[in-house]
């Protein structure tokens, strides 16, 4: 399909779908009309003081229920609310996806540990010293030499300490 013809049709479904929401927005519209119209008819207010003192009882008779209503819709959202965050944890729990502790360290011996891991009848003790290899330090031939640093110093110094050096190292 080219570009052209599938741009032509996206813009017709564009097209198509905007005027879809402009008539359920219209539709919505009257809806909420005829709504009003059966449940809020017009005000008409009485001239005398008694029939306006009728309309106020009758109008706090109906804000009454209404907010008894609203409190028993509120009561039923929190009920549900909660019972929903319960499954939520009960799925939780039956994934077993939990946190898991950070460790603690244990200083435990080789010994300590291959006893609680083998239990208390193989007495094995790991000496892990006893393989390892022997070694002597070397002492270096310049610490040896604890003399006047000057005296070293002049006999490096000019042709003599170059020749010197030079002879010593080969």
């Amino acid at each position: 399909m080219s570009m052209s013809r599938r741009n032509h049709l996206k813009s017709l479904l564009l097209q198509i779908g905007e005027a879809m929401l402009e008539e359920e927005a219209r539709e919505a519209e009257k809806e909420k009309m005829k709504h009003m119209d059966e449940n809020c008819p017009a005000l008409t207010i009485p001239s005398s003081m008694e029939e306006l003192q009728e309309l106020c009882r009758k109008l706090h008779k109906q804000i009454d229920l209404v907010d008894e209503e609203r409190y028993d819709m509120e009561i039923k959202v929190t009920k549900s609310n909660k019972e929903i965050d319960d499954l939520k944890m009960m799925v939780q729990d039956l994934k077993g996806k939990f946190k898991k502790p950070a460790l603690k360290r244990v200083r435990m011996s080789a010994d300590a540990m291959l006893a609680a891991l083998l239990g208390s009848k193989h007495k094995v003790s790991m000496d892990l010293r006893a393989n390892l290899k022997q070694v002597k330090k070397e002492v270096k031939d310049e610490e040896k030499q604890t003399g006047d640093w000057r005296k070293t110093i002049e006999d490096k110094a000019g042709m003599d300490g170059r020749k010197k050096m030079f002879e010593t190292e080969a």
